[in-house]
């Protein structure tokens, strides 16, 4: 939930003149701004190589085709996050291993991902699920221990970081062997369509990485077409990330008003922020009991106030991935929060009298439900 108008008409004088420019070269596709954004990418995040993509999606699909996995290697993902994670590794032959979240954070639980590894796991794909980093000091610790790969999904969490002990604060995608990340349009920090990137610490990685997309050696192993970003994207991408911290400072600020105003609600409970994680808002999510949750729902959309469910289905408990066997009650965590969990309207231009409308049509229902 951002709103995309308010942050074109801040930024136009310099959004229409990179847009301008990119017309005048005719260079729609490939072009400088490309490079010059994976520059901008590597310098914020501080990691060796960052590919600009088309999507998050191909961002991920080449990760793992840089692993260069055996079909049917096991990847392990939350059982509480969005599909498309999984639906990648299906799709290139690998099996998606799902492990239940923490209830405070609803990050991935580093308890649970020792419980679904196997001798056939190659990856753990943590999930910053909302803009909160999950536990990457268990997370590597563990992987280390097993020579497991880590690929951070940073899709929602571009901005937030982390600090591993013995370590300095590392921005989140940059913690794992690779991250991606996402520019989708109805991100925080969104394009003009789709985009994401793909940031490599590993230096022999990132070669491999830079090879496979500059060479197309992707084709048959079933990378999506056209998967760089394009160049007009970038152009633009690269204006609005000067903007990034304002962006989420100014998010931020709603967020604070929001904890202040459910902060004696006892039916109403936010997300627990990880004392290693400066976190980020994708979303501002609160956790109301599961009877109550569709009600409410019904009741703010009654009263003109948006709202949205992530996700209404652990993934396990998804038909496309039916065929790995789990049943229902495998991740109570994650069948607990798709029932509980609603994300209420998260952006700077809100104003104090309508976070007040939107907050006190919460507390009325609940307490007159509870």
């Amino acid at each position: 939930m951002a709103d995309e108008k308010a942050l074109y008409a801040k930024h136009k004088p310099e959004l229409d003149a990179a847009f301008s420019t990119v017309m005048e070269q005719l260079a729609f596709e490939d072009g400088p701004h490309l490079q010059q954004f994976a520059q901008t990418l590597q310098q914020y995040l501080q990691v060796p190589l960052a590919i600009p993509c088309a999507s998050g999606v191909a961002a991920l699909q080449l990760a793992l085709l840089t692993l260069d996995l055996k079909a049917g290697a096991e990847v392990i993902l939350p059982a509480f996050s969005y599909e498309a994670g999984a639906e990648v590794v299906s799709r290139l032959g690998l099996l998606p291993v799902f492990a239940d979240v923490l209830p405070d954070t609803f990050t991935l639980d580093p308890v649970a991902v020792e419980r679904a590894t196997t001798a056939a796991t190659a990856v753990i794909v943590p999930v910053h699920l909302f803009g909160q980093c999950a536990d990457m000091d268990a997370i590597m610790a563990f992987a280390q221990q097993h020579q497991l790969y880590v690929v951070e999904d940073a899709t929602q969490a571009l901005g937030a970081t982390f600090k591993r002990r013995g370590e300095q604060v590392r921005q989140a995608g940059s913690i794992g062997h690779m991250g991606i990340t996402s520019f989708f349009s109805a991100k925080p920090f969104g394009g003009v369509g789709d985009g994401g990137a793909l940031l490599i610490k590993d230096k022999s990685l990132a070669e491999k990485a830079a090879n496979l997309l500059r060479y197309d050696q992707t084709g048959a192993a079933g990378l999506v077409a056209d998967a760089k970003l394009e160049n007009l994207q970038a152009a633009l991408l690269d204006v609005k990330m000067k903007y990034l911290t304002e962006y989420h400072e100014g998010r931020k600020k709603v967020v604070a008003f929001y904890d202040r105003a459910f902060a004696e609600v006892a039916k109403v409970q936010v997300s627990a922020v990880s004392p290693e994680s400066n976190r980020v808002y994708q979303q501002y999510t609160i956790k109301v009991p599961s009877k109550l949750r569709d009600g409410l729902q019904q009741y703010l959309r009654d009263n003109f106030v948006p709202s949205v469910v992530y996700y209404p289905q652990p993934l396990h408990r998804n038909n496309n991935f039916a065929y790995v066997g789990y049943q229902p009650g495998d991740f109570p965590v994650a069948e607990s929060l798709s029932q509980s969990l609603l994300s209420l309207p998260l952006h700077a231009g809100l104003k104090e009298d309508q976070l007040a409308y939107i907050c006190q049509h919460v507390k009325t229902y609940v307490k007159q439900n509870a």
